[in-house]
């Protein structure tokens, strides 16, 4: 059983073992990656309060490498094949472990720089303590990609109108939040999404938010893509 420290927590657990080949040397990543990279599996490291993981998790995956000149900047080269299924999700995650009654505010800003190829979502994951709910915010996405379970109709909050979809991965609730219309850089007030989710449809208690990771779900990258994060932050308690 993989350690639940991992991000893409059930995702972790229910991933086949893979088969990497050889170890990819880190002359793959940028030469601007001026504080840390890795190529490995689960590279990871902690830089300005946020954990970064490489967090290769599909089966069917090829080379991928993150680079971080700080927690808020940061990028990833991928080469995964045209296949289906998703292989990856690296990711800065922000630790909040917070009761949602608790919390007053809570906010991110992104800025991305994605490839027009491939395909992938970028995503906000925010997960309970225990791993019983997942609820995805994504931002922009590209190709043949798409969220799990069935629509729930369109709703306007934390500043942007979403597609939502509700659904079940078999270990836990997932609960996808997809922009009408992609962006590359903007903010979103979470809390709002939260309460929502809580007050309005009932499909959770009171959980407490346990970490906001931010990343790029691919499912192929064929050729090696570039998808850099310019400037990340989350805040709120």
């Amino acid at each position: 059983m993989a350690p639940r420290t991992l991000s893409g927590i059930t995702k972790v657990l229910l991933a086949p073992a893979l088969a990497l080949g050889a170890t990819v040397g880190l002359a793959s990543a940028p030469a601007h990656a001026a504080v840390w990279n890795s190529c490995d599996q689960w590279g990871n490291t902690s830089l300005n309060g946020y954990t970064l993981y490489n967090n290769i998790w599909g089966s069917g995956a090829g080379a991928q490498c993150v680079w971080a000149n700080s927690g808020t900047n940061w990028g990833v080269w991928a080469d995964h094949p045209n296949t289906g299924g998703i292989k990856s999700y690296p990711n800065a995650k922000k630790v909040i472990n917070k009761p949602i009654t608790s919390l007053s505010s809570l906010t991110s800003s992104y800025n991305v720089t994605v490839p027009s190829a491939g395909a992938y979502n970028t995503s906000y994951d925010i997960w309970d303590t225990d791993y019983d709910y997942e609820i995805m915010l994504w931002v922009n996405h590209n190709g043949a990609v798409g969220p799990l379970g069935s629509p729930q109709g369109t709703v306007s909050l934390g500043g942007h109108t979403w597609n939502v979809h509700k659904g079940n991965n078999g270990a836990n609730e997932v609960f996808s939040f997809l922009r009408t219309s992609d962006s590359n850089s903007g903010t979103v007030d979470i809390l709002p999404v939260l309460k929502w989710i809580k007050d309005t449809k009932g499909w959770m208690g009171n959980e407490t938010i346990g970490d906001v990771q931010f990343g790029y779900e691919i499912t192929s990258s064929s050729g090696g893509l570039d998808f850099r994060t310019n400037n990340l932050t989350v805040s709120g308690g």
